[in-house]
């Protein structure tokens, strides 16, 4: 008999909301061809990888050498893990032995990973919402319970509530930034502001809770915006990601979380998150792409097109009268439900089906009365996509 967890969970209408949009896609492509729909489900990068990673790819392939297909540290290579602090160095500003990096299975296996080697049964993760879809999932696989805080009305962090949410069974606080779906960028006084309620809380309760940063999306910002580094404002950070939104690795599974040097119990954390990794069935992550991001990691990549991709589908929502919150970076455009559906993203969407247009459902991110658009597509879909949008708003439902 199926767990009675994952049968509910998978019978909810707000299960898997994204992956069946995409399949929904397939389905409309094969029946009325890929040009007449506008499939802006998946946060899937169609640019592609930079050529310094198909040069590093053919270069590792025809190394054939005795013994390198076989079993590694289950924390990664050495020199992979070398190179992951060099990268994290760069963006935090602050030295990162190589023995704080483990390698991962992508930024959800790295968050997993962290996820099972904090979490007790009934521990508590906040995290601010809206929220990457798949987070209610991942807590739960670890016996941990996910509490929700909302964000302000621009979607940038509410310190004060998230404060105030503080118990004595919380574990971490999981934040996402530039945010999936949001767009948003959590200011550096944000960090500030979050990092000193969390010590305020650690030193009251004497539990010192993790602030776990997923930042995939890093490199990927507009207006010459950057992401602010988190290790110099909090000792108990950990960060997630992968290179599968940077250099379009997405089907490559590739990350890795880096703990800040200054954590209270760094080498007690470390030798958790290499256990994790070999219990959870991950053992280690995969060993050709761990030589390619080790030798590429710092490619130098375009996102321009990200950029102008956003501007036209601005420009579209304008014509269409749709409201909708402007992106600091990623690639996604979170949009609000119009007033006639009152609130209602998941009949929307639905709605939107009919003129052949797939986004996703706000709810399945906690971002009720709004909804996701995936800009990661071609600029031909966002044009063709103009008059169905404005048809969609102003045709009765």
């Amino acid at each position: 008999m199926i767990a009675a967890y994952i049968r509910d969970s998978v019978e909810s209408p707000k299960a898997g909301v994204i992956r069946k949009m995409f399949e929904e896609g397939a389905r409309l492509k094969k029946k009325y061809g890929a040009e007449n729909v506008y499939d802006f489900s998946l946060g899937n990068p169609d640019l592609d990888p930079p050529d310094s990673v198909a040069r590093a790819v053919e270069r590792i392939a025809s190394d054939n050498a005795h013994g390198t297909h076989g079993y590694m540290p289950n924390a990664g290579y050495l020199f992979a893990r070398e190179a992951m602090a060099k990268k994290t160095e760069a963006e935090q500003g602050v030295s990162v032995p190589a023995t704080h990096i483990v390698m991962s299975c992508g930024a959800a296996g790295a968050l997993n990973v962290v996820l099972k080697s904090l979490l007790n049964a009934g521990d508590e993760v906040i995290v601010p919402s809206p929220y990457f879809a798949e987070y209610d999932h991942y807590i739960r696989n670890h016996a941990g319970a996910i509490v929700r805080v909302k964000t302000k009305e621009d979607f940038s962090l509410d310190c004060s509530a998230i404060a105030k949410a503080l118990t004595e069974k919380t574990c971490a606080v999981l934040i996402n930034s530039p945010n999936n779906p949001t767009g948003r960028i959590y200011s550096a006084e944000d960090i500030a502001s979050l990092s000193n309620a969390l010590r305020e809380h650690g030193k009251k309760c004497g539990r010192m809770p993790y602030l776990i940063c997923d930042e995939p999306y890093r490199a990927i910002v507009y207006d010459g915006k950057k992401v602010p580094p988190v290790f110099p404002f909090y000792e108990n950070t950990v960060i997630v990601t992968s290179f599968a939104k940077n250099l379009s690795l997405p089907g490559e599974r590739i990350g890795y979380l880096a703990l800040n040097p200054a954590c209270t119990e760094a080498d007690a954390f470390i030798a958790a998150a290499i256990f994790s990794t070999r219990i959870l069935g991950y053992v280690n992550a995969p060993a050709f792409f761990q030589k390619v991001v080790a030798s590429s990691w710092n490619a130098p990549c375009d996102y321009s097109p990200y950029e102008k991709r956003c501007a036209l589908l601005k420009e579209i929502m304008d014509y269409a009268g749709l409201e909708y919150a402007k992106p600091d970076g990623a690639f996604y455009l979170f949009v609000k439900v119009p007033d006639a559906w009152k609130g209602d993203d998941l009949a929307f969407t639905d709605h939107l089906k009919k003129y052949n247009i797939l986004c996703a459902p706000g709810s399945g991110f906690g971002g009720e009365g709004w909804f996701r658009i995936a800009y990661c597509v071609s600029e031909r879909t966002i044009i063709g996509s103009r008059e169905a949008f404005y048809k969609a708003v102003h045709d009765k439902a």
